[in-house]
């Protein structure tokens, strides 16, 4: 119990001043619509996404964490500038789980295209911010790449992050950024969807705190 109010007094030292409002998470995906009406009102963009998506997925038009993986993985093979051990397969399931709106443990069409963006333009970023073309972003680069990606991070979050998804320099490779930012982009819709009255605070009971924390 000691150690369980030390920890859980540590994240709340270091989430008490940070301002929700000043974090900007990508737009949820669109709720899920049947087959025939979705592919009826598709644009040209969407109905091309949707025939390379069936490519991907295969007949059941959904991605596993282990078909993300083979996807982000054979993507990467692309982009020697990126500095990356690769996709692993407990990376792909976080990415799964946190983008999973509907629990089927797949990413069905509008969530995998929405993870797709993301990935895009969060690589945009950190090519942009790999200022000495090293390959992965350094320290001192990390907190105006966050910041771009629509979250400033005080110091005690930064730090906190470093030392999860960072190597031991404080640089951290491009499967780690985006594997971070997946998750910290899901954790703020998620708290602004339970923040009925926009005040920047939260109730849950303990049910709902373990859904959050632990299919994550």
């Amino acid at each position: 119990m000691f150690l369980a109010k030390r920890l859980i007094g540590g994240i709340l030292d270091v989430v008490s001043n940070i301002d929700p409002g000043q974090f900007v998470p990508s737009d949820p995906p669109p709720t899920r619509s049947p087959l025939a009406y979705a592919e009826a009102h598709e644009n040209d963009e969407e109905k091309k996404f949707r025939k390379v998506f069936h490519q991907l997925a295969g007949d059941d038009m959904e991605v596993s964490p282990q078909e993300l993986m083979n996807i982000l993985n054979k993507i990467l093979t692309k982009h020697g500038d990126l500095k990356t051990d690769g996709f692993t397969i407990e990376s792909c399931r976080s990415m799964v789980a946190v983008m999973d709106s509907d629990s089927t443990g797949k990413l069905g069409f509008h969530e995998f295209k929405y993870l797709w963006n993301n990935v895009k333009k969060w690589q945009g970023i950190y090519k942009s911010y790999d200022s000495d073309r090293s390959g992965y972003i350094g320290a001192d680069e990390l907190p105006a790449a966050f910041k771009a990606a629509g979250f400033p991070l005080n110091k005690q979050l930064y730090d906190m992050i470093v030392r999860r998804y960072s190597d031991e320099s404080g640089n951290m490779d491009f499967d780690n950024f985006i594997g971070c930012l997946v998750r910290l982009n899901a954790m703020c819709m998620a708290f602004k969807t339970l923040d009925k009255d926009n005040n920047g605070t939260i109730k849950v009971n303990i049910q709902e705190w373990l859904q959050l924390t632990m299919y994550s």
